[in-house]
């Protein structure tokens, strides 16, 4: 039986493998300005808008083109969007092979490591999940980056429009004067504009694919000054205002919760930590725990309490501005 998992285990490393090559090396067309066309005419597919040239070119191209690969990455959940956020310049297919490749990496080293061949699939799913968890963290830092890009963004806007530019004119300013992550979706918005989409619309759109509030904000206010007036000049100033001082808040908070944070750092890191030092001074000992069935019992209950645990450390150290 152990044979049998073995082989099919290899199996399906040397598909992945043979796939994630196949996948880097087929060449591609996906030129810059065929991705935004692509992304515009897709956003706005079934409004009931009347369809002109530009959209009778690129109405069927992706349909065409879209792999197996992506059809299940778009019933997975918002994978896609989520490498949008982070920036990762890949197709969800090229994505989904760097997974299954690391998976079978990972169930290679479970393979050839002196470890009970029975873990396997958790070797494989840790590996496989790595690069989602590398995509999390870079999507994360990202917006946390454009989080604090923002009132400065919102102020020179203000800015701009005091000077006598329009809003449109100061978003392109915001995208050539300042740095990423908010020049380039500024800039995005600012270039929807030119290709004829409505200042709300490219808001709309920037608000999707970053999801602040404070952004939301921004949107809105735009929104009603475009149907009602006002100074918009006063109400970004005071947008920005608003937002600097919720991030004074939250550092505030963050100090307090400081102790929270490194009490659930070390209750949560000693449990596998002695776990090591255990396997290592006494190995007999600690594969007691993977031998015997309760042994293996009470490794499972020790793990679902972790991560019990972290979940309500989080939740109490975890406050909302």
């Amino acid at each position: 039986m152990l044979t049998i998992v073995l082989l099919i285990s290899v199996g399906v490393g040397v598909t992945a493998l043979i796939g994630s090559v196949a996948m880097f090396l087929r060449p591609t067309n996906d030129h810059l300005a065929e991705n935004r066309l692509s992304m515009l005419t897709n956003a706005r597919r079934g409004s009931g808008d009347k369809q002109d040239g530009s959209s009778l070119l690129t109405s069927g191209t992706l349909d065409d083109t879209r792999s197996f690969a992506d059809e299940v990455l778009s019933k997975l959940g918002n994978i896609q969007h989520l490498m949008d956020q982070a920036n990762v310049d890949m197709s969800g297919a090229k994505f989904l092979s760097i997974c299954a490749l690391a998976a079978s990496v990972g169930a290679m080293i479970c393979i050839v490591s002196p470890v009970p061949k029975y873990l396997l699939p958790v070797f494989a799913l840790v590996a496989g999940g790595i690069p989602i968890v590398w995509l999390m963290l870079k999507r994360n830092k990202r917006m946390a980056k454009f989080n604090r890009q923002l009132p400065e963004a919102l102020e020179l806007l203000s800015r701009s429009l005091r000077a006598g530019h329009s809003l449109g004119a100061g978003m392109g300013l915001v995208a050539s004067e300042m740095q990423d992550p908010i020049s380039s979706e500024f800039g995005r918005a600012f270039e929807e504009q030119n290709l004829g989409i409505t200042l709300e619309d490219a808001l709309e759109d920037m608000t999707n694919r970053v999801p602040n509030m404070d952004l939301r904000f921004f949107a809105t206010a735009v929104t009603l000054q475009k149907q009602t007036g006002g100074d918009l000049a006063e109400i970004l100033d005071k947008i920005g205002h608003l937002v600097r001082e919720r991030f004074k808040l939250a550092g505030a908070i963050q100090a307090l919760t400081g102790e929270g944070r490194l009490s659930g750092i070390v209750l949560l890191a000693l449990p596998p930590s002695l776990f090591v030092v255990m396997f290592y001074l006494n190995h007999d000992y600690a594969m007691v725990l993977f031998r015997d069935e309760t042994g293996r019992l009470l490794l499972g209950a020790a793990l679902l309490l972790q991560f019990v645990g972290a979940l309500v450390i989080r939740k109490i150290i975890n406050i909302k501005v």
